[in-house]
């Protein structure tokens, strides 16, 4: 079977910065730290953390009443960037009730803050009373997805992976199978997440996430940093066009790059520690999908999250595949971890970064950790002919995801 190549014409983010690519992209090129204090963290008993980084309050008034009150913020989030990466690839209301448009959409879990709201509620009396028939809309797990392919009127393949903070990654990977293999011309696709305090309280109990910089938040996250301490929650949604390159050309779109490789492996050493062997392995795949080598990369989009165990496992990959002479770089620093949303908005991020060839750097990398220096770090925004991007996204579980991004060529 012949393969269709596959390339992205649209792209859609909603981040803690606020709503838009353009915001997004210019925030990250400035430096600006999206972390803040969240005051109500510190009523959580047991929660350590009193930072996250939230997106500011949207008018989701725009989205018609009907449509609007089966979502919670994350299928918010999900629509406007969805709406978004349509207006820029040009594509409207008829290609989207039109059946050759689909949606790949996930999340972490479904709206944790609905389920608490509707448990509190229930507890009082173990009534069932008040329960909102459109409840269920919004805590099942593929509430996003369902939400904007209703809102919207999608009328073709709709899929909702869940794997925490491989999701965005997974989402897009699987959405270039899906057209590479011609059962789609265009797929929405990406990871979406609002924040909860039970997220924070997930890495602060196995103590991985930050607590150390709660009154001087615009010091972490530390990705690769020698005083990382930890994960920073993060909330927004990522979206990316993901269409055939003969659709694009026979509409004349533009072509804002293009997807070459993909791959997701399970390590199954430990379900929560990640293995250095795995991670390479995963990237490795995912260079063979592309048909390239090690030596074909110009830059690597870490995960780097900013816990000890996690940056020095992909450091210490990334050295065993590319040496020191690929520049690489997290986004944590920036924007905080997003979950389910990490992987789509970095994968934006990088679209934006093949676009005008500048490498944005980690912020918070003050002082490198010794066992993460092998590699090589970008420290500010640099210059670089940038062709080819490798981009990594890890979750708890060992769900190890990577993709191959390139300029677009006419070959």
């Amino acid at each position: 079977m012949s393969l269709k190549r596959v390339v992205v014409t649209g792209l859609g983010a909603v981040s803690p910065y606020g709503a838009g690519m353009e915001l997004f992209t210019d925030s990250l090129r400035a430096g600006r730290g999206a972390v803040r204090p969240v005051p109500e963290l510190a009523a959580i008993q047991g929660l350590r953390a009193r930072v996250a980084a939230l997106v500011p309050e949207l008018d989701a008034k725009i989205i018609p009443r009907k449509f609007r009150r089966s979502m919670t913020s994350m299928s918010v989030f999900a629509y406007l960037a969805c709406r978004e990466a349509l207006a820029r690839a040009g594509l409207g209301e008829e290609e989207c009730r039109g059946g050759r448009l689909g949606i790949v959409l996930g999340s972490t879990v479904g709206s944790i803050a609905a389920s608490e709201s509707f448990f509190a509620d229930f507890f009082v009396d173990r009534s069932l009373e008040r329960m909102k028939s459109g409840l269920f809309f919004q805590i099942m797990n593929h509430s996003c997805a369902a939400n904007v392919a209703q809102a919207l009127g999608i009328a073709g393949r709709i899929l909702a992976p869940a794997a925490a903070c491989s999701t965005g990654c997974q989402a897009i990977g699987y959405g270039a199978e899906t057209i590479a293999l011609g059962k789609q011309d265009w797929l929405l696709c990406g990871g979406a997440d609002e924040f909860h305090p039970l997220t924070a309280a997930t890495f602060d109990v196995m103590n991985a996430g930050s607590a150390r910089y709660n009154d001087d938040p615009e010091r972490t996250p530390r990705p690769f940093d020698r005083d990382r301490d930890g994960v920073v929650c993060a909330e927004g949604c990522g979206i990316l066009l993901l269409e055939s390159l003969d659709s694009a050309l026979a509409r004349g779109a533009e072509i804002l790059a293009e997807v070459t490789g993909f791959a997701t492996l399970s390590a199954p050493s430990n379900i929560a520690n990640p293995d250095a062997e795995a991670i390479a392995r995963c990237m490795t795949a995912a260079l063979a999908d592309a048909g390239v080598t090690a030596a074909d990369i110009d830059y690597v989009n870490a995960h780097a999250t900013g816990t000890d165990l996690g940056d020095r496992a992909e450091a210490e990959s990334i050295y065993r595949l590319f040496g020191d002479r690929v520049p690489v770089s997290s986004l944590k620093g920036h924007i905080g971890h997003a979950m389910a949303a990490s992987g789509s908005l970095e994968l934006a991020a990088c679209v934006a970064m093949l676009g005008d060839g500048r490498l944005i750097p980690t912020r918070n990398l003050d002082r490198v950790d010794p066992e993460c220096a092998p590699i090589r770090h970008v420290r500010g925004l640099e210059a670089a002919p940038v062709n080819t991007i490798l981009k990594n996204n890890f979750a708890l579980g060992g769900v190890n995801s990577s993709i191959v991004l390139r300029r677009y060529r006419h070959d």
